[in-house]
């Protein structure tokens, strides 16, 4: 069973589109000035902390007459320290924990002692696992002294419910780090298979573009010095094949930068340029048969249910089949070419009478056929003759136009 080739999901739309945008911005934004981020938290939390220092503090305390003095120092020393949160979690917290030890011992039992979530999350992100160890070695000092001084129900309404707190930091860390990593992973998947298919897309067109010139330029080497006219099309022909080298070069570049930068699309003669497809065979062989390699061709005219990419993947087989005759045949081969369409499906071969001594295409060449083939659960067969010469037999589902 052919397994099947996975296909990306669709481009969001609507008002997902527009909220993942402004996310994309508020991060790029983060990323060249995070102090402003940063100081909006702290500023944020300091607030709050002051706030319930004013007066909100003595609801949960258990020794109302601590100095306020003391409850705003310690207030300040459990908020401000935020600001370097995500540079330096652990020292944050150390501070944080400090603040928090002369909060519980004094019997304040500070509600900002809470914000000690905020580094155990960031330290959970940022920092080796092995670091929640050290900050549940610096967050419990703090509950065991409030618990021991203080003890009537602090387990149960003090002790239990910040651990709880502190873990749930730290879980939410854990997911949004593993989160992060695991779209760290696709992203290096997709560029290793972009550029794998980029590798394809150079060795098809420069490959066979470069064996086109070499088979032009030897031609016209022979006829410069018997017909100069001859050698004068060979030249023009060189010409045309360069520049159709460089216009699907250009079109390939330029989609790539389409593809990385959707705010700065290009909009020239390249971008616009529509891949090979099916109807630009007999441009292919036109261009082979110029290169001085005779070639034989069948082609049905019967219009295939193929997909756009289906028919680039029959298109850069034949010209990748075309390409290793004209460079391993040697001098007097011939090539053909026969395109049908039996039951479903799409089947072409391609045959020469040349002799090698090595296979062809030991590189990517075969290999990016077999993976073009299977990406539209097509299969490909190639090797030798037994009257000589070699073969390649490409076969692609057509698509059911009633599914």
């Amino acid at each position: 069973m052919t397994e099947e080739t996975p296909h990306p999901l669709p481009a969001t739309t609507g008002p997902s589109r527009y909220a993942q945008r402004l996310l994309a911005r508020v991060r790029a934004f983060d990323t060249r000035h995070p102090w402003v981020w940063d100081a909006t938290v702290t500023l944020t939390w300091t607030v709050a902390a002051l706030v319930d220092a004013a007066g909100g503090w003595r609801t949960t305390a258990v020794d109302p007459s601590v100095p306020v003095w003391l409850v705003v120092t310690l207030s300040l020393a459990l908020s401000v320290p935020l600001y370097w949160r995500r540079r330096h979690p652990t020292a944050v917290l150390a501070v944080m924990a400090c603040a928090a030890l002369v909060g519980d011992a004094s019997g304040a039992f500070l509600q900002s002692a809470y914000l000690q979530m905020v580094p155990v999350f960031h330290i959970a992100l940022s920092r080796p696992p092995r670091a929640l160890l050290w900050a549940l070695a610096l967050l419990l000092p703090p509950l065991v002294t409030g618990a021991v001084r203080f003890p009537p129900g602090a387990v149960d309404q003090r002790v239990v419910p910040a651990l709880w707190a502190y873990a749930l930091a730290a879980l939410l860390g854990i997911a949004v780090r593993s989160r992060r990593d695991e779209r760290a992973h696709e992203v290096r998947l997709a560029a290793t298979a972009e550029r794998a298919r980029i590798a394809r897309e150079m060795h098809d067109i420069i490959g066979h573009n470069l064996a086109v010139i070499t088979g032009l330029a030897d031609g016209g080497r022979y006829a410069a010095a018997k017909n100069p006219e001859r050698a004068a099309q060979a030249l023009e022909a060189i010409g045309t094949t360069s520049r159709q080298a460089l216009a699907e070069l250009r079109r390939l570049l330029s989609v790539l930068h389409e593809e990385g930068d959707e705010g700065d699309r290009s909009d020239g003669p390249a971008a616009r340029t529509p891949q090979p497809a099916l109807t630009d065979l007999e441009r292919l062989i036109t261009g082979v048969r110029k290169a001085g390699l005779p070639v034989r061709a069948e082609l049905s005219p019967t219009a295939p249910a193929l997909s756009a990419g289906a028919q680039l993947t029959v298109y850069r087989v034949l010209q990748e089949a075309l390409t290793n005759t004209l460079k391993h045949a040697g001098p007097g081969a011939t090539a053909s070419v026969r395109l049908s369409y039996g039951p479903g499906a799409l089947e072409m071969v391609v045959t020469d009478t040349g002799t090698r001594s090595t296979a062809p295409g030991r590189g990517h060449g075969i290999t990016g056929m077999r993976e073009r083939a299977a990406r539209y659960d097509g299969t490909l067969e190639t090797g030798p003759l037994p009257t000589g010469g070699w073969r390649v037999a490409l076969r692609i589902p057509l698509e059911d136009p009633t599914s």
